[in-house]
């Protein structure tokens, strides 16, 4: 990173303060001497309110300014430091006093480093109080106990010099019974930038302001048609309402002249609580009930976007640099940032009603090397935001260049500054901490600032997620910052496209340059295979239904969330939520299953076998493809071969079976395998094994059963003959003596020459002859039941065996 240069065209405070202090000095000088009764220690302490060295044993009350107003002071401004003193030592701290002390002007960006990293040790040189009627005296401090102090000076008796940050402390001075003499026992140093006039150039910033969230919502969702969904907690519903975190980000930020960047999950999210919606809680789930809430937070936001430079991420913020490092060898991770980031434009505009940019994209910490960038652009983003401790100044700039830098193939590194997009991380809940680090990054801002007479673009990228803490205080800098009279706000967009520096580096630092503190965090290649496996059962799953955005919605979406740069430093929350998803969606796939079939009998040559799919999904599945395999063909056979398919189709809550022909060629025992697969030949759920026992006859006992049964049939036959002829013997029995003497005596024409005159003869015969079924005499009844018949049976009757 470029080291910033001593400021140019700077000079020293004006000689008279530093004439009329070293003055005063002097003036001390004789009275410090004149305490021979002292030790010789206690004269060097004594001396040490100039710029003497502190002892070992000083620095026991802790100084604490937890405020001072205003940040950045102009013409005629009164400074108003408060806050408290704490005595932390085991002796009581008599005849004490809170003074302000103003150092020289700090000429570089490193300096100013060094000044806040020691600024609260003795050992630095301190400068002079300032005036001692701007003081707070106490006459005690007793151990442990915090007293507050309130000071106010006018900024003309502060007599500043030239534009430029100054050291500004504030000391405890006192005196103990082991120590007897007036000595300096706490301190705490601070800046004072100082720009009464408009800057000409003035620096242009921007700052970006970041609505990012961690995973909230799972991938279940409800079995209604609305598909209600699940949540994994009710944390985001504490962060959304008043006083939360991303409550304060939205009320801070619709003040403050801000690029947003937005994650895309966490505004569905939201969106997803303005209806019904369910939380998980153990291993059930309640009904959610911050509607409200969700719904006024969106209405915030929208107005305070309206108008305003949003930038989305990829939805669920995906982890570029474990992706680029641990999962672009695993098939499959580089379409699941495809995925997050072409879900852009179906989830911000109609939520937030602004377009927003896609063309950025963010890796951790703005950490980068050549694998994240091109990981990063292989979605469709040309830009991206890196830090100054990533893309370092290797070639001696004495100033620190304008953000844009052209890095090749069409993409632009937009370099924030590191020292200003950290200025506000740890723990900022004390209000002395936050008070520091407002301070600390105004002086940054303006030491960069006064480096060249060029105008230059920077950019502020701040954490992902500042605590609540941490938001007030870059609120509160920002606002100092572009009221002030240096900076001008400026549009990420617009910093992206200014003319880079030609001196400004251009190189991408190599993968062994990235931080091992970071890389430590990343999502681990397991993490990867796993969302890969997961994938695979999802696109198995989806071409069964009839409706896939049912399951493809949600889960794809929450298998973006499982790249999610949020999980970093909470590997084990990381890897749960994977199970998790994975669980679900093998539960749901489980739903459409084969019944379990147990032992089979076949008898016989050949036999019908069913199979049943069960569908306990609300939709329709199909068609699947149903193959029943045969293990052992040359005993069983599947319609003629080794296996058999057919297409399947079930209805949402019900059960189909199939029925496959099968064919026995010995007895035994068969195993045979009933698997289902989708259109494209791959295997859905867990195959059914089952035997089938074959007690099927051999061919030799078959032509043994067919002669018995050839016999049977013959047999009947003959009976039926017999039968035949015994009947019409009868009917002759009847005409014997009534036709004989006739036969004897036939008239010659009666012969075979003249058949009609014997046909005449036996219709009279006929006549004549009682029928069955008529009365023996004329008085005789007819009978009520009908005569055995002698004709044949009709074709069509069942003639028994």
């Amino acid at each position: 990173m470029a080291e910033a240069a001593d400021f140019q065209g700077t000079s020293p405070s004006p000689a008279r303060r530093w004439l009329r202090r070293t003055t005063a000095l002097l003036a001390g000088a004789p009275l410090l001497a004149g305490l021979v009764q002292l030790p010789a220690a206690g004269s060097a302490h004594a001396g040490e309110q100039t710029s003497a060295k502190a002892d070992a044993d000083s620095g026991s009350v802790a100084v604490a300014v937890d405020s001072l107003t205003p940040s950045a002071p102009t013409d005629g401004d009164t400074v108003t430091v408060s806050g408290t003193v704490t005595n932390h030592g085991k002796q009581t701290v008599t005849d004490a006093h809170v003074g302000l002390r103003l150092g020289p002007e700090i000429n570089t960006r490193s300096s100013l480093d060094a000044i806040a990293k020691d600024g609260n040790d003795l050992r630095g040189s301190v400068a002079p109080e300032i005036d001692d009627k701007y003081t707070e005296k106490f006459s005690k401090l007793s151990p442990g106990v915090a007293e507050h102090f309130n000071i106010s000076v006018p900024v003309d008796d502060l007599e500043l010099g030239d534009d430029g940050v100054y050291e500004f402390a504030v000391s405890l001075s006192g005196e103990t019974s082991a120590q007897p003499w007036e000595q300096i026992l706490g301190i705490q140093r601070t800046f004072l930038p100082w720009q009464p006039d408009e800057a000409d150039p003035k620096t242009r910033t921007t700052a970006l302001w970041p609505l990012i969230s961690t995973t909230h919502m799972a991938a279940e969702t409800g079995p209604n048609e609305e598909q209600t969904p699940v949540f994994l907690n009710d944390d985001l519903a504490k962060e959304i309402s008043p006083g939360g975190r991303l409550n304060q980000m939205v009320t801070l930020g619709k003040d403050l002249d801000v690029t947003w960047v937005v994650d895309p999950d966490l505004l569905a999210s939201v969106d997803a609580m303005t209806g019904s919606y369910r939380v998980r809680d153990g291993d059930k789930t309640v009904a959610g009930t911050h509607q409200a809430v969700a719904k006024q937070w969106l209405a915030e936001l929208q107005d305070a976007v309206a108008d305003e430079e949003v930038v989305a991420l990829p939805f669920a913020d995906p982890d570029l640099a474990s992706l680029a490092h641990n999962g672009t060898d695993v098939t499959g991770s580089l379409n699941q940032l495809k995925s997050a980031t072409d879900v852009i434009d179906n989830t911000v505009e109609p939520i937030l009603h602004v377009k927003p940019s896609t063309d950025f994209a963010w890796p951790v910490s703005g950490a980068v090397d050549r694998s994240i960038v091109k990981v990063a652009t292989s979605a469709g983003a040309d830009k991206v935001i890196a830090r100054s401790d990533s893309l370092q100044e290797n070639n001696g700039l004495p100033y620190t260049p304008s953000a844009a830098r052209p890095i090749g193939g069409g993409t632009t590194a937009v370099v924030a500054d590191a020292r200003l997009s950290t200025a506000f991380e740890g723990d900022l809940t004390r209000a002395s901490a936050s008070t520091l680090a407002v301070q600390r990054f105004l002086a940054q801002s303006l030491a960069l600032g006064l480096q060249t007479g060029k105008q230059r673009s920077v950019v502020i990228a701040p954490q992902r997620m500042p605590s609540g803490s941490q938001a007030r205080a870059m609120a509160e800098a920002l606002r100092a910052l572009q009221g002030g009279t240096w900076s001008e706000s400026q549009k990420l967009a617009s910093a992206a496209t200014a003319k880079p520096d030609p001196d400004a580096t251009t190189k991408v630092p190599g993968t062994s340059s990235y931080p091992s503190a970071l890389r430590k965090k990343e999502l681990p290649r397991t993490a990867f295979l796993q969302i890969a496996r997961t994938q695979d059962a999802l696109d198995n799953f989806k071409v069964v239904l009839s409706d896939p955005s049912r399951v493809a919605t949600p889960f794809g979406r929450a298998l973006n969330r499982e790249m999610s740069a949020s999980w970093r430093g909470r590997a084990a929350e990381a890897e749960s939520f994977r199970t998790r998803v994975k669980s679900y969606l093998d539960g749901l796939t489980g739903r459409v299953k084969l019944i379990d079939k147990s032992e089979t009998k076949l008898s016989g040559r050949s036999a019908t076998i069913p199979v049943t799919v069960q569908n306990n999904l609300v939709q329709d599945v199909g068609p699947l493809v149903l193959r029943l395999t045969s293990t052992n063909p040359t005993r069983l056979e599947i319609d003629g071969s080794d296996y058999e398919e057919q297409p399947i189709s079930v209805s949402g809550g019900h059960s189909q079976s199939v029925k496959f022909t099968t064919s026995a060629n010995a007895n035994g025992r068969a195993t045979v395998i009933a698997q289902l697969y989708t259109t494209d030949g791959r295997k859905y759920g867990e195959p059914v094994t089952f035997d089938v026992k074959v007690t099927e006859i051999t061919a030799t006992v078959m032509l043994v059963i067919g002669g018995g049964v050839l016999l049977l049939v013959l047999a009947g036959f003959r009976m039926y003959t017999q039968r035949k002829r015994a009947a019409a013997r009868d009917a002759e029995k009847g005409e014997t003596g009534e036709t004989e003497g006739a036969e004897n005596s036939r008239e010659p024409d009666e012969g075979p020459e003249n058949p009609e005159g014997r046909g005449e003869r036996l219709k009279e015969k006929s006549e004549a002859r009682p029928r069955a079924g008529d009365p023996e005499q004329p008085s005789d009844p007819t009978p009520d039941t009908a005569a055995d018949s002698a004709d044949p049976s009709g074709t069509g009757e069942r003639v028994d065996r």
